[in-house]
Formats: C-alpha cells, structure tokens, sequence
C-alpha cells in the first residue's frame, strides 16, 4: 500500500509548487532618480536660405563661361559673357544723338538768355535732350546685361548653358546658393506653441552622413498656426564650417525645451498604456501560504544532520496606475504613483496581470528581497 501512494505522487512530501500554476519569469529595474531632458523630435529638410536663378536679360550668343558648378562666387563676380556688339552699336548710336540734342540746347539756352529763341523752343530743346538722356542710359544697361553677374554670394549649383548658345530674355542659366547658414523647417503641433522659443539651440543627425550631428538653433517661430494642420512652423537655422551639410539633405532634429535634474525614471519598457492610463507592473513580496505537510526527514548517512528544503521567496506582480512626464530616450519620468527603489516589470509584463506570480530571474536589475537558506555543513 505504501508503494502504490508513493507511485501516486500523493504522500505527505508533496510540495505546493507541484500543485499550483508555475510562476511566469520576468526581468525587472528599480525605479531611480536621474537627470532627464524633455526633448521635441522632428524631421525636416535642408534649405538654402539664399537661392538664386540667374536668368538673362537680354538676348544673345554666350562667348565666354567663367565659373563651374561647385565653386564658389561672391556677389556681383562674372558668371557668363555674351555677344555685345549690338548693344555696343546702339550705345553708341544712343550717345550720337544725345550729343546731337545737348548742342541743339546749348544754342537754345544762350538765345533765351538773349531773348532771341523763344519759350516753346527752348522747351522742345531741353524735353528731346532729357529723353536722349534715358535712351543712352537704356543702351548702357542693355549693355551691362550682357555680363551675367552673381546676385548673391554663394555656391554655383547649376549650370544650364554652354558656349555658343543663343539665349533668350528671362532663360535660366544658373543657379546660385548660399550655404551659410542652412535652414529646416518643424512643422510643429500647436499644442507644443508655449515649448518652443527662438534662441533654443537644437540638435540634427544627419542620416547621409552617417548619423553625425550638427548643432543649431531657432531662429523664429511663426506666429499663426495653420487651421488645416494644426501646426506652426519653427524654422531652425545651422552653420556649418565643414560644408558637409547640403542643401535637400534629411535631417532628424531634437529640440531640448526643459530638464529635471531629480527625476524619477523607470525604462520605457515597463510602461502599460490602456485606455488613456499609464500603468506599470510593480514586484511584492506574495502573501504568506497555508504551512505545507512536513516532508519526511531522508535518511542520511551516520554523523551527518539533515535539514529540509527551505522554500524559494515568492514574489507577486501588482498593476499601479501611474502619472507620466517627461520622456528621454529610453527612459521615462513618473511623476506619481512609484516609489523609489520599486521594482517594476520590464520583460515579460505582457504574460502578467495584477497579482499573477511571477519569478524574477537572477539577471535582473536588483536582488531579490530574501535569501535561499543553504544546507549547513557536516556536523563536528
């Protein structure tokens, strides 16, 4: 009879683990308090803050190109030479009959200081001189618009002629940026408007570049917000004295608004969100157990004590509501509900409910609360 209960499994050495549900493993952290940074990520792109199409004009053939893409050119330098021979000759055609008209009112000048030519000739002398006048300066900036100069100091980034080419009034023949400073621009929710300040400084990872980060500020904030959207623009402006930066590059940017020096932060991971709450799962000690049947005492060999198996420290997980702040990273700020020191659940929190028995794994971010008894040692 003793053999078929022993077979069983029902004798009086059974443990209470055998009978209930296995504890589900999880790693845990313990609630600490850290520096934190509240910090507004965006993306956006690269642009030019001055860019130039400079267009002809006047018509004609391009004799000469004086600047390549990539090089740099400062403001009023020579980009492009046309053919001037005709606006050579209408200049000087124009500045004939000005001379022609400056005499005819010299001569019409002195004979009305005599009272020889009279009033409505004087006038028609000085009206024809005036005109000549804006004829000429007409031909001379005909004549200058045949030099294609740089608006703007900058980069040449295109080039859209070649030599020999007849150009037309208004066609494009480059295009000029300024690479200093760059700009891009955060399209930014509203609800965000009291954060964002010009003057904040703001970082850029640059993914063309492998990840490398450019330090910039705000330059101005836009005053409206857009009804469609329900965003502002928050143009940010960067410098950089490497020229690695482009214009149309891809940048992440990170805006830091406010730090708490003394917060208390728990890892991401532990975070629940349900139903507009924030949750996390906190590790309690589990409620002591009915006193298992004594085990039989084994029989050990002559002049050695035996003891019986203490049992391992049980552990619980209960859900706590929690009150969020800032988030940095992979960290978060819990700004009620969590003590410091408190354990919360960060992997393996999605197989637990509140009050699940749970086994923290020797891993884990902090030792557990009890210590496992050891066996003693040979008696003398």
């Amino acid at each position: 009879m003793a053999v078929s209960i022993a077979a069983c499994g029902g004798g009086p050495g059974k443990s209470a683990d055998q009978g209930g549900q296995a504890a589900v493993p999880v790693e845990v952290a313990s609630a600490r308090h850290q520096s934190v940074t509240a910090n507004y990520s965006g993306t956006a792109t690269l642009e030019a803050v001055g860019d130039a199409q400079v267009v002809a004009k006047t018509s004609g053939i391009v004799l000469k190109i004086l600047v390549e893409e990539g090089q740099r050119v400062e403001k009023g330098q020579l980009l492009a030479q046309l053919d001037d021979e005709a606006a050579r000759n209408k200049l000087a055609q124009a500045e004939a009959t000005l001379k022609k008209a400056q005499a005819a009112f010299d001569k019409a000048e002195k004979g009305f200081e005599l009272k020889i030519t009279p009033r409505t000739q004087y006038d028609s002398d000085k009206y024809d001189l005036e005109t000549q006048k804006a004829v000429a300066a007409g031909a001379r900036l005909d004549l200058s618009y045949t030099r294609v100069v740089a608006p703007i100091a900058g980069v040449v980034a295109k080039r859209s002629i070649k030599i020999g080419n007849l150009v037309q009034v208004n066609q494009s023949l480059f295009q000029v940026v300024d690479l200093d400073p760059l700009e891009a621009v955060l399209n930014v929710p509203e609800r965000d408007l009291d954060t964002l300040k010009p003057g904040q400084p703001v970082q850029m990872k640059v993914d063309a570049l492998g990840g490398r980060s450019f330090t910039g500020t705000i330059a101005r904030i836009a005053p409206v917000v857009e009804a469609a959207s329900g965003t502002f623009r928050a143009t940010c402006q960067f410098r950089d004295d490497s020229r690695q930066l482009k214009p149309g590059m891809f940048g992440r940017i990170e805006v830091a608004y406010d730090q708490r020096h003394d917060a208390l932060v728990v890892p991401r991971t532990a975070l629940v969100e349900e139903d507009g709450e924030a949750a996390v799962f906190v590790i309690e000690a589990a409620p002591p157990k009915s006193a298992p049947a004594k085990p039989e005492a084994k029989a050990g060999k002559p002049g050695e004590a035996v003891a019986a198996e203490a049992p391992k420290p049980g552990f619980v997980a209960k859900r706590r509501i929690v009150k969020t702040g800032y988030a940095e990273g992979d960290r978060v700020e819990i700004r009620d509900g969590l003590a410091e020191g408190e354990r919360v659940i960060t992997i393996g929190r999605n197989a637990v409910r509140d009050g699940t028995e749970v086994q923290v794994l020797e891993h884990a971010d902090a030792p557990a609360t009890a210590a496992t008894a050891t066996a003693p040692g040979k008696a003398a």
